[in-house]
């Protein structure tokens, strides 16, 4: 099982459509998903209909009063179930910063899908901030993956998450996060800035850069991005054709 958080402190990127779309679109490859909605928003959950659920978020799970295992749902789409995430999240930001392991809480709060062999992917749709909870997801994962929309400023916000992967690493909370992968949304070819954008992303992070864009009609390109993504984490013999 991999743990991939997908996180960008800017919203608007596209970051919870390319969580909930990819994992979709993996689960329909034949890989078994579990989306953990871990922003307050609730984006993702609403996306499959799960709003209004009471006590189904993570909030419990990451103050040690529940198991993660009692919080997983079915979606509609077979090999996909959810994580859902209500209002209650905001105040665990507030109550996991009082622990002493306020950095690793959602770490420990996952070990018991560790123990088994139920997902392949786990998927952490962060909130769009810097705070814990991103943090927090940051020092569970394998790695990031982090939708980047085509506009100005783009490679600025990369830096911002650059140093925040670095300081969880430096930090001890989590040595083997990696940048896994970086996305390009939103992607416009009638213009030149879109192209100039991803250019430009691509010289400074070279390989982490999917050669996969989403430009703002998403499905078809999504499914694309799923057998990339796939591809990155298969070993060259089974990979995808």
């Amino acid at each position: 099982m991999k743990i991939i958080a997908v996180a960008n402190q800017k919203g608007g990127v596209g970051k919870t459509t390319t969580a909930v779309n990819l994992g979709s679109a993996l689960a329909e490859l034949g890989q078994r998903i579990l989306l953990v909605d871990l922003d307050p928003q609730a984006n993702a959950t609403s996306s499959f209909g799960l709003q209004g659920v009471d006590e189904t978020s993570l909030y419990e799970a990451l103050l040690g009063e529940a198991s993660i295992t009692e919080k997983i749902l079915p979606t509609r789409r077979e090999r996909l179930f959810i994580v859902p995430a209500d209002i209650d999240l905001a105040g665990a930001e507030v109550e996991i910063a009082r622990m002493p392991n306020h950095l690793t809480r959602l770490a420990e709060t996952l070990k018991p899908l560790l123990a088994d062999d139920t997902f392949d992917f786990v998927f952490i749709d962060c909130p769009p901030s810097l705070g814990i909870l991103m943090s927090n997801a940051l020092a569970a994962a394998d790695e990031l993956l982090t939708p980047i929309q085509c506009e100005y400023f783009a490679l600025e916000g990369l830096v911002k998450i650059v140093r925040l992967v670095e300081q969880v690493r430096d930090s001890g909370a989590n040595k083997r996060l990696e940048i896994g992968g970086i996305v390009m949304t939103m992607f416009d070819g009638r213009t030149n800035l879109s192209a100039q954008v991803v250019a430009d992303v691509r010289e400074h992070f070279g390989e982490r850069v999917y050669e996969t864009v989403i430009p703002r009609s998403v499905r078809l390109s999504e499914r694309a991005l799923a057998r990339e993504f796939i591809q990155r984490h298969t070993p060259p013999a089974t990979a995808l054709e």
